[in-house]
Formats: C-alpha cells, structure tokens, sequence
C-alpha cells in the first residue's frame, strides 16, 4: 500500500475554497463542506492519534485486548497516508510485532496493519497469524465457519468474524495461501446468518442492525475475491471458457436493499430506530460495504458525501477526536474508525462500469462480475495508488456524477444500448474529460456488435467529423503504461473517436472483460503459459487505457465537494455587463481543442474574481467588424495556416487599438507555432516577439488573478520504441511569448501547451502545462486585458 497519496491542495477547481461559502449561502446551507475541509479533518484526526501514542510506542488497549487499540490506530494511520518510516507509525509497528496470536481481533488488525505497512519484511509473522486464524475457526456444529475472540472453542459472533475475515485476507494479499476450505466454511457461516429482509444481526435475540448488515456485506464480497469465484474458467485442458457464470448469490444485493431501506449516518439503524450504540464501528463497516460493492449509492445515498458531511462537522474542534456514546467511551478507537472511513473511502474511483437500463438482469451489463475490480486492483499495483471503482446506471445519473470516474466503461450490447440513449449526456461529460471504453464480451448474443457502437458514437457526435477510426499502431495507447506485444491478438482491435486533442472513445472488438476476470491472485498462477499471455495482454490494454484517459491521476472523491458546493448557473440569459470573448478562426486547427475555451471561460465564472463571463465565445476571422467590439481574443492550432491581407491588417489594427490575443501551440506543435508567429509579424510589421519574464506583473496576482511565476511543465522524456511512453514534470518560470504596444502585451503565446491542459487531458506525448497551471495563466492574461 503506498503512502503519501492524501495530501492537503485541492487541485481541480481554482480558489475552490473560497468560492464555496457564497455557493452555499445561494443553496442555503450554513456549514459547506468542501475538498479542503475534508482533507484537513483527515490530518486533524491524524495529528490526534500521533499525540495519543504511548513512550512505548503502543496506545492504551486495556486488558481485554492487548494490542488491538494500537493495531488499529496504526491501521488508521497508514491507511490515512502516513509511511511506515514515519516516527510515529514505526514505534507504532514495533510496538505491535511483540504481541503473539491468541485474540481474534488482534490478530486481525495486527496482520491488517503489517499488511499495509511492511508485508515483506512481516511475511512470516503475517504467515503464522493466517495459519492460527485458519486454526481457529470453528470446524462444526451450530458456529460452524465463524470465530470467537480466542482459539478456544466458544460461541463464534459476526464481529470477530467479519475481522477474521479481514485479517485473512489481507494475509491472502500479502502472498499467504489460505487454505479454501475457510472460505468456503466462512461463506456458508454468512449466508446461514442472514435474515429473510436481507439483514444480519448480532445473536438471534438481537434486533438487525446496520453494523451487523453492513459486515455482512463486506464479508461476503471479501470471501468471494478470496475464494477466486469467477465468470470464467479455464478447464483441465487449458481451454479459456468465458461468460460461464456461476450461480449468483443473492445475499450481497439483499443486504445492500436492507441497507438501503434503512439507511442512515448519524447513528447505527438498529431495526427501525437510529441507535448511537456501536456508531462509528458502523460507519467504518458501511465504508467497507460500499466500497467493496462498488457503489456510489446505498438505494438514493450518497454513502460517502453523507457519511464524511456528518464526520467532518461533527469532529470535535478542540480535541481533533471523535466522540462515542457508552457502547463506544474510546475516543481512540471512534476517531480511528472515522479516519478509516474518510481515508479509505475517499479512494479515486479510476473506473465506473455502466448498468444495463432497469428491467435487465445483471448478465445484461456483467457477464464478467468481477472485470473491473481485477483491472483496477492491477492498476492500484501499477501506479502505486490506492483505487477502487463503481457500478453507475448513467440514466439516473448526472454530468457530475460521472465525471468522478475519468473512464466510463460498458460491457455488452445491453449496457451499450443504455449508454445509446444518454448520448447528449455523455457528450458534457466527454466535454468534461470523461472517456467512454466500451468492448464486447464473449461470442454470445450479448456481445457490443460495431453496428452498437456506431450508434452510440453517433448518439454522442451528431457531426458526422466524429466516428470510429482504427487506433493508429503509433498511438499512445499501444505503449502508454506497458507496451502492447507486436503478436497480441489485441493489435488491431482498438477503435476509437478522436475529439480535441484525444481520442475520447475507445471500442475493442475483442473480449478483454473475460481475461481481466481470470486475473484473480488465487488462481492466476495455476494457469497454462498461453492463458498468462493473454491475460497480460488483456491487462496491457486495460491499463493502457485507464492511464491514457486519467494520466494516472485519478480525483479523490471528496472533489465531488467542490463540483457541487461551487456550481454556478452558467447561462447568459438575462445578463447584462457579460464579458464576451472571441475566438479567432484560421485555418491552422483553430477548432482542434473544442473544450479549451469553454472550460477557460466556466473557470473564470468560478474564480475569485467572480467575473460575468458569457459561456459561449463569438466565432471570428480576423477581418470579421465584430472583432474589434470584444477586446479579448483567444486562439490555438496544431497546423500551418495563413491569413489573407486583409485579415492580417484587420488583426494588427485590433491589436493596435487594445485588443488582447492569447494563443497556443496545441500539444507544443512547432508547425503551428512557425505560422503564428509568421502571421502575427506580418499582422504588426516591425514587432518582436520577445520572452515574458518571470517577474511581470502579468504573472503575479497583481490584476486580481495567481502567481504563476513557477508552474508545473511536462517534458516528454525519449524512449525506445518498445518502452511505454514517459514523462517529467518539473516547476519552473512558464514559457510565454509576447509582443508588447505601447507598454502593454498585446499579444501573449505560449509555445506550449495550454489547449489540451484546459480540455482536462494532459497529454503525456505533449509538452505543456499541468490543468490547474493552464487554467491559471489563462486566467491572468483575462485579467491583465481587463484591467489595461
């Protein structure tokens, strides 16, 4: 498990925070919530258990379960970002190792915690911990697949089991093999337990519970990856049998209803009544349940919004902790499982597998159940970064909801024909930086036919400029994070839609969702080297894909904050004082990056200065009259261009009588950065380009805008040809070009890329800016035309 990854910038919306509380005061909320406060509630949480650890390195267990408070506040801490090397983190680790197996919970949380931190180093301490927890299970009798708190036979209970399960599988994670026949008794220990409604509850004299439901949930995901259940098979012959599902267990989505039907987050549903008994215990289950599940929504909850709103507001701003009530006196132990619930749940979600519409069955969009999670724990493992995935159904969600995932991806003609009818939406969420990934499963009647995929593309892209093309062999989707073997089936198999400066729609007519399910760690090894090779291949092509359309850079999903807090009408109906921006046509590509300047323009609706932008930029030649009644212009291209005489004495006279013009290379093309500059000299006979430098006032926050006096700039790095494509980013003075009249800059360019940055595509093959740097500087340059 990597480190470092929660830190405490917010990076998608500029001044995020400080746009928020006037958002709120027009929603009509008092306290809103945003990225910023989420992240500082977690490093609050953090610093209080720093300060609550013992000299001896441990925290106070008590008696009963020596260990077990430090193990879990240990947990807390490494899941929240903080590495092992970390003083605190470290005493905590070698505080923990001294302690032998002997309590269920311990042992669990121990092995969870040296999982998380060092599992090389902890393999044989994780390796005996497994083997007593195996032993320790009850073999027989009423009890049978469950724990108790010891070894010693006794009546087994869901709480130590749900965190043997846990335990085990992290042990399974770390590279311990787990005997089957646990799984198999666990499950049976589940289902067995499970109420008519769906629920669990502690004892049978105890009424359901939300905590006992939600660890049944999660268990019985857990012991399904455990186990290796899969919809497809590889048979004692070595024959590859896709789309052979098993018998679906119901238990998973009947508890998830119950949850649904009672759900809840300030306090644990305890039958019909809202109970503070076993609170946050319930709140770092209902984390678990939801996450695991792959759901953005418990029925019409928002699990994790509604779940960190409560925390965060109810974090005592004294202590830093959170308080229980009598079942719960530890603020220890509340303020770890509000940490967990925050941190773990606030994981990017990299990838959301589109529903079939309501009436369909769950073959219809997942004949392979388990397709997306193998693809991004496989990526998790690539990039170093904690992920997770979600189920949406994209006719009950909105733009913003499906922005959370940078990939939309659908399986089969069913969750194909879904996508059909949502094309308007999916176009903004495109606009938005959204990647649509469809492939076809199986050689069944369900499979995505090229015929369902033209119809979804033209749903999307009624301009008939935007259809499927082969994906080119020097794309960077051959080699963006591995390289594409020259003999995998898969070459050949990638069609996409190109749209600004991507490609924003990727179809494969070959069945990949089949192969990323046999990627499961339990069985994976068992495999002929043929079915490995294509596995790997199935897996090149997925994370090649996942990296390309996210840059690897995934949101965390307490941006959904900002996105809803910050949202602005952007509509000019009945505006008066609206700044209007032209767009300077050519024929250089000065269409190339569609988004670029609507998204320039909806962040200077959001920015600190507040500016009345219009949304939609008036379309001109240079030598169009409504030209010179709008004083700032912006343009950008990939190719070469010319204008014609009266267009360049049109754009100079512009120029001369105060007009602004912002302009860039798209993805730092030379072609068009030689006809620009050309044409703007021909434009303003006798004028120079010249460098901006770094201490100009247009890059400081001197007109109302940032300092970007140093700004992120990817560099890409050479590479062979059979290595994935690479970048570095570095901080630096920006690169900008300027022609300066009469004391002002009349004319700013940026070699670089600006354009791609703005469409929310950081192109790794590109030299140019990180997003927030692009939207930044164009912003500046907004303000320093307003402001002269």
């Amino acid at each position: 498990m990597p480190r470092g990854w929660i830190v405490t910038v917010v990076a998608v919306a500029l001044a995020a925070s400080a746009v928020a509380p006037a958002a709120a005061q027009r929603r009509g909320l008092d306290d809103p919530i945003d990225p910023a406060r989420v992240l500082a509630s977690i490093d609050r949480a953090v610093s209080y258990l720093k300060r609550q650890q013992k000299p001896s390195g441990g925290w106070d267990d008590g008696v009963a379960n020596p260990g077990g408070i430090s193990s879990l506040a240990t947990l807390a801490l490494l899941e929240a970002g903080i590495e092992p090397d970390d003083s605190t983190v470290s005493k905590g680790l070698e505080y923990i190792r001294r302690f032998p197996p002997e309590k269920t919970y311990v042992v669990a949380l121990q092995t969870m915690a040296l999982q998380a931190a060092t599992p090389r180093r902890d393999r044989l301490q994780i390796e005996k911990n497994a083997r007593w927890l195996e032993k320790a299970q009850a073999k027989d009798g009423e009890f049978s697949g469950g724990w108790s708190y010891s070894e010693a036979r006794g009546m087994a209970d869901p709480s130590n089991s749900q965190f043997a399960v846990l335990g085990l599988y992290a042990a399974q994670e770390a590279g311990v093999k787990i005997d089957p026949e646990v799984w198999r008794r666990a499950g049976a220990y589940w289902r067995k337990r499970q109420n008519r409604d769906g629920s669990w509850h502690y004892t049978s004299s105890d009424r359901a519970s939300g905590s006992m439901t939600c660890a049944g949930v999660g268990a019985m995901v857990i012991i399904g990856m455990a186990a290796g259940e899969a919809d497809a098979t590889v048979d004692d012959n070595g024959a590859v049998l896709c789309c052979q599902p098993q018998k679906e267990d119901e238990s998973v989505e009947r508890g998830l209803a119950w949850l649904g039907r009672n759900f809840a987050v300030r306090g644990n549903p305890v039958g019909r009544k809202i109970s503070e008994n076993w609170h946050y215990y319930y709140l770092y289950a209902l984390e678990r349940a939801g996450r695991l599940t792959a759901q953005r929504f418990i029925d019409q909850h928002d699990w994790y919004r509604e779940g960190t709103e409560y925390l965060v507001r109810e974090q005592d701003p004294l202590t830093d902790a959170w308080r229980g009530g009598v079942s719960e006196p530890d603020a220890t132990i509340t303020t770890s499982f509000s940490l967990l619930f925050l941190a773990k749940g606030r994981r990017p979600v990299v990838m959301a597998k589109a529903k079939a519409p309501e009436g369909e069955d769950l073959r219809a969009w997942a004949q392979h159940r388990r397709d997306a999670a193998h693809l991004v724990a496989a990526a998790e493992t690539a990039w170093d970064l904690p992920m997770t995935w979600q189920a949406i159904d994209a006719s009950k969600a909105n733009v913003e909801d499906l922005s959370m995932a940078p990939v939309l991806y659908a399986s089969g003609a069913a969750a194909t024909a879904g996508l059909t009818a949502q094309g308007k939406k999916l176009r903004d969420y495109i606009d938005k930086g959204g990647f649509v990934f469809v492939e076809s499963p199986c050689d069944s009647g369900r499979s995505a036919s090229r015929a369902d995929i033209e119809r979804l593309v033209v749903a999307m892209f009624p301009e008939p400029d935007y259809r499927l093309r082969q994906i080119e062999p020097s794309h960077p989707l051959w080699r963006m994070e591995r390289l594409v073997r020259p003999d995998s089936p898969y070459v050949g198999s990638l069609w996409g839609v190109e749209y600004g400066c991507r490609t924003c729609v990727v179809f494969c007519d070959r069945d990949l969702s089949c192969y990323w399910e046999l990627d499961a760690k339990p069985r994976a090894g068992d495999y002929p080297d043929d079915v490995k090779r294509r596995i790997d291949d199935a897996r090149t092509v997925g994370l090649n894909v996942l990296a390309y359309a996210s840059n690897r850079e995934p949101r965390g999903k307490e941006q959904q904050f900002v996105e809803q807090a910050t949202r602005l009408e952007f509509d000019a109906a009945g505006q008066r004082g609206l700044i209007e921006i032209a767009k300077l046509r050519h024929a250089g590509g000065c269409n190339d990056a569609p988004g670029a300047l609507a998204n320039l323009l909806r962040a200077a609706s959001e920015s600190d200065a507040k500016l009345s932008v219009a949304p939609t930029p008036v379309e001109v030649a240079a030598d169009d009259p409504a030209l010179p009644l709008r004083h700032f212009a912006f343009t950008h291209g990939r190719r070469d261009f010319r204008l014609s005489a009266e267009e360049r004495a049109a754009l100079g006279e512009y120029l001369t009588n105060g007009g602004t013009l912002l302009a860039d290379a798209i993805c730092a093309s030379s072609e068009f950065q030689k006809a620009f500059r050309r044409e703007v000299a021909a434009a303003l006979p006798g004028a120079r380009f010249e460098q901006i430098p770094a201490d100009d006032p247009l890059l400081s926050p001197a007109f109302g805008g940032y300092d970007v006096r140093l700004v992120s700039i990817r560099d890409p790095q050479p590479t062979a040809d059979d290595q994935p494509l690479a970048a570095r980013t570095r901080r630096r003075a920006p690169v900008l070009e300027g022609i300066q009249i009469d004391g002002r800059w009349a004319v700013v360019f940026s070699p670089y890329d600006l354009s791609c940055a703005l469409e929310q595509h950081e192109a790794v093959q590109c030299r140019g800016y990180s997003k927030e740097d692009a939207a930044r500087i164009g912003l500046n340059v907004l303000l320093y035309s307003i402001n002269q």
